[in-house]
């Protein structure tokens, strides 16, 4: 049996110019980290006694004897990049919804990709498992989706992820004092609205027309220096939240989807209720808010939207990895 476990990431700003078909025009750049809620992949091989060759457990319970028939997209596409002669299992278990916006779907993915080749003993470097993670999610499986909840989940940590023009992947530790780096995961929270959505969707219109919204992404990525440059420095950590903000602004213009009514007005509630800044984390339209509000603060907005559900946010340095093994 092995158990490989990846953690979800909370991006601050530069999603979207993550898109292939932007940094590698312009380069792209995004700073965020990997938090301590994560996703869990069981491979066990079982008995020839067994009549199916697979078995895989997710949100439903698939028997197959044939890879290419198996439903779950994620498990179909690894296994066929990394084919298995024996009879397994397949687990998946999370502690955080799907579809909420912390890269669950490229976090599986990375987990499942690290679990087989351990599985087929070999040895192979976190950038090689986000590389193949990237490679099955937007080639094999035509993904609208970005590079950096790949690179996150597999190398952890809080990070600048810098995406060149030649397609390399380039991950710079911010530079930010252990006591700096703690207020400023007192004052982030996450807020879940409720609403589970459909990344696909979104993304998809983000990507229709992308070169009439370079000039939008063109001011995210500056957005994402000066964060960076925020951050590094002694600044006034308040200015993360109005970075928020602007980013927010910026991110609704991709695409219409991005947000509604009911998003737009909880936005407003959380600001008007001791925050500084919000915004939606990963696609959009549903999922989490991420929240700068002082500590001091953050009863006062919790009292005020008591029908929602709250975490502490806390980063954690590590990536994907194996926690057991019993081959």
């Amino acid at each position: 049996m092995i158990i490989a476990r990846a953690p979800f990431r909370v991006s601050l700003i530069g999603g979207g110019t993550d898109y292939p078909t932007y940094y590698k025009k312009f380069g792209g750049c995004v700073i965020g980290g990997t938090i301590n809620q994560y996703c869990y992949v069981t491979i066990r091989k079982i008995n020839n006694i067994f009549k199916y060759k697979y078995r895989v457990v997710w949100s439903k319970n698939e028997i197959s004897n044939e890879a290419t028939k198996i439903k779950n997209p994620v498990v179909k596409a690894v296994l066929k990049k990394i084919k298995i002669k024996d009879k397994i299992e397949i687990h998946f278990q999370a502690d955080l919804p799907k579809n909420s916006g912390v890269g669950s779907s490229s976090s599986f993915c990375v987990a499942l990709v690290q679990a087989l080749l351990k599985y087929k003993k070999k040895i192979t470097s976190k950038n090689e498992v986000a590389k193949i993670a990237i490679d099955i999610e937007q080639n094999k499986l035509k993904e609208f989706c970005g590079s950096q909840d790949q690179t996150f989940a597999s190398n952890g940590g809080f990070n600048f992820i810098y995406f060149n023009k030649n397609g390399s992947i380039k991950i710079k530790k911010i530079k930010i004092s252990k006591q700096r780096k703690k207020n400023l995961e007192d004052n982030l929270i996450l807020m879940f609205t409720g609403y589970q959505r459909n990344s696909k969707l979104v993304e998809k219109k983000k990507q229709e027309n992308i070169k009439n919204k370079y000039i939008y992404l063109h001011q995210i990525k500056k957005l994402t220096f000066k964060l960076k440059k925020v951050l590094e420095s002694g600044s006034n950590l308040d200015i993360v939240g109005n970075l928020l903000n602007r980013y927010w602004n910026l991110k609704k213009k991709l695409a219409r989807n991005t947000s509604n009514k009911k998003i737009d007005n909880l936005y407003n509630k959380i600001l008007n209720n001791g925050s500084v800044g919000a915004k939606l984390i990963g696609s959009g339209n549903g999922g989490f808010f991420l929240i700068y509000c002082k500590k001091k603060k953050q009863n006062i907005l919790k009292n005020s939207l008591k029908n929602y559900t709250f975490l502490n946010l806390k980063f954690t340095d590590k990536g994907s990895e194996i926690i057991y093994k019993d081959l």
